[in-house]
């Protein structure tokens, strides 16, 4: 009888367990020093039977992650309307100190800049501040991603990227989650339902506080699209530039690579939604979600 898969969550573990005994030491942009390896073998996450990938070994703050990827979905670059909701990824990223530092200090305290979502909805538009309405300017990539899917699922081209090498001196943080790349299955039965898979690559990964929301995030965006477009969500597939560890993280993680993984979630919808801009906080349901406790790790800024 053969043996049953591992959980998907043990190849995140592994990694982790990989970069603590063979990584290199480094210094970087934060001064915090990290452990790294680069290009580590890809992580795969099955979506199939509305499966999300959020991490069990530890709890995830999921209302942030589903928060953040709304507020990249509307174009947003403005940390502040996250802030006012509680979610404070961006605070740092967002402060007057830190936009003086990168020599933006003539914004307004929360304007990142043409971050993630000003990439995905308006590419190639002049950027002038978080407050200009961009409607109609550059390309609107994720609605693109959205008609190819539909028009033309064959398409090798359905790519979202927010890599913008004109517009990074104009960011508070260069995108980590550099771009990803939509494949439509076609299925053997010409009557069964068309699914789709997402390959995501990040440049920069951290590996205890961030690729927990990255996977989780782009595991959601794709059933978002899949949702809007008629299809199943398949796989999310994860590629790393430069994974690591960073040194005040190593403790939390040695907690948290003696837990075993619990079953993944489940996505519920629980209304129904045929626009990508139309989805709300409260669409989303999660049933099934048992994580072990929660583990405190500090963000390097």
């Amino acid at each position: 009888m053969a043996s049953p898969a591992p959980h998907d969550e043990v190849q995140y573990l592994n990694l982790i367990r990989n970069v603590l005994d063979t990584g290199e030491h480094r210094p970087d942009r934060t001064g915090t020093g990290t452990i790294s390896v680069f290009a580590p073998p890809s992580l795969r996450f099955s979506l199939l039977e509305s499966t999300l990938p959020l991490l069990t070994t530890k709890r995830t703050f999921l209302r942030g992650i589903i928060e953040e990827l709304l507020w990249f979905v509307k174009g947003s670059t403005d940390s502040t309307l996250l802030s006012k909701k509680g979610v404070k990824i961006w605070d740092g990223n967002g402060s007057v100190e830190f936009l003086e530092k990168r020599g933006l200090g003539h914004r307004r305290e929360g304007d990142l800049g043409p971050v993630y979502g000003f990439q995905w909805r308006n590419f190639g538009a002049e950027y002038t501040d978080c407050d200009k309405d961009y409607s109609g300017e550059g390309v609107d990539q994720l609605k693109e991603v959205i008609r190819k899917i539909k028009e033309d699922p064959t398409d090798r081209r359905i790519i979202l990227s927010a890599w913008n090498p004109a517009d990074i001196p104009k960011m508070a943080l260069p995108p980590c989650h550099m771009m990803c790349q939509f494949y439509v299955h076609l299925p053997r039965d010409p009557s069964a339902r068309l699914q789709l898979s997402c390959l995501m690559f990040q440049r920069s990964a951290d590996l205890g506080l961030g690729i927990p929301f990255n996977i989780a995030s782009y595991a959601l965006l794709t059933h978002m699209i899949a949702k809007v477009t008629g299809t199943e969500a398949r796989e999310l597939i994860i590629q790393l530039g430069d994974a690591h560890v960073y040194k005040d993280h190593v403790d939390a993680l040695e907690v948290q690579l003696r837990r075993e993984p619990r079953p993944f979630p489940k996505l519920r919808w629980r209304r129904e939604v045929d626009d990508i801009e139309g989805f709300e906080y409260d669409d989303f349901g999660v049933e099934g979600y048992d994580p072990h406790p929660a583990i405190q790790m500090k963000m390097s800024v």
